[in-house]
C-alpha cells in the first residue's frame, strides 16, 4: 500500500495494489474516485480536496508522503 498526498493540489491517492495493471475510474462522489482493476478489485482511491474529508495526522502510524508536485 501506498499513500501520497499533495498539498498543492489537496489530492490524496491510496494506492491499494502496487501491481501495474489497467484501471477504469469509477466516480462514486463529487470528491472520491475509486481504480478498478482486474476482477473489479479496488486498486487505487482518490480523495479530492482531502483535507476537508481525512484528518491527515490520524493516518498514523501509516506514513503518508507529502509530494510538492
Amino acid at each position: 500500500m501506498n499513500i501520497v498526498y499533495s498539498d498543492k493540489t489537496d489530492l490524496l491517492y491510496i494506492r491499494l495494489d502496487d501491481r501495474k495493471q489497467e484501471v477504469i475510474n469509477r466516480r462514486v462522489s463529487e470528491d472520491v474516485v475509486l481504480d478498478i482493476g482486474k476482477d473489479d478489485r479496488i486498486v487505487g482511491i482518490e480523495i479530492i480536496d482531502a483535507s476537508k474529508h481525512v484528518m491527515l495526522d490520524r493516518l498514523f502510524p501509516v506514513k503518508y508522503e507529502v509530494s510538492k508536485i
